[in-house]
């Protein structure tokens, strides 16, 4: 492996060694659309084995085997948004789609869960795939942003905000759904999706056409 080329600092653009962060909030939006968005996400794969079983009365091996084909489509699905992207030359918006998306998926698997509908097996296999295909998209994003001088940076804080979610996450959910039940806990996290959608910068993709 090696780094790609960049140019050196003093023949560098300018707006490829200033701040990204300063004077700006693209790139703080982003982080805060992520971290909204990978809480469903860390929510369905954290408890998407154990629901099946306790809920749906599946044995261990067939919710394992349906967990194991979600996160193969996931990862199609990931590649799928990628080339989407590319397509409509824009990283912001699939992202706002995505999180509509992300909220339905949620929203109906917490109805078909509390309806005892054996429908809530195929949402949360639809869930599992949507609340995952933004990640790529959004790291994409931040390093065509920051720029090659701001680009680990950035990216460092974007990992490390996603991470520190991912470890308060289940927990809370957790302790939701042994108060609640899984129904309310798939309900709330619809709600993060919601309020990530006025959130995404879209104007960011002209700021990266600027950057060019």
């Amino acid at each position: 492996m090696k780094d790609p080329p960049r140019p050196d600092r003093a023949e560098a653009a300018e707006h490829h060694l200033a701040n990204p962060y300063r004077g700006s909030a693209v790139l703080w939006r982003i982080h805060a659309v992520s971290v909204l968005l990978v809480a469903p996400q860390v929510v369905v794969w954290t408890f998407t084995l154990v629901w099946l079983m306790t809920e749906r009365n599946w044995s261990a091996a067939s919710a394992g085997l349906l967990v194991t084909a979600a996160q193969f489509l996931g990862a199609a699905g990931r590649i799928a948004v990628g080339r989407w992207s590319d397509i409509v030359r824009s990283r912001m918006r699939p992202i706002r789609t995505i999180a509509l998306a992300a909220a339905a998926s949620m929203a109906l698997l917490a109805l078909t869960d509390w309806l005892d509908s054996p429908i809530s097996v195929a949402m949360v296999v639809i869930a599992s795939v949507i609340t995952v295909s933004d990640n790529g998209l959004a790291f994409t994003a931040i390093a065509e942003i920051a720029g090659p001088f701001w680009s680990g940076r950035a990216l460092g804080t974007q990992n490390t905000s996603q991470l520190l979610t991912a470890g308060v996450a289940p927990p809370v959910i957790g302790a939701l759904i042994g108060a609640a039940g899984y129904s309310a806990a798939f309900a709330i996290c619809a709600v993060f999706p919601l309020i990530a959608i006025p959130l995404v910068p879209v104007a960011a993709d002209q700021l990266l056409d600027n950057r060019d």
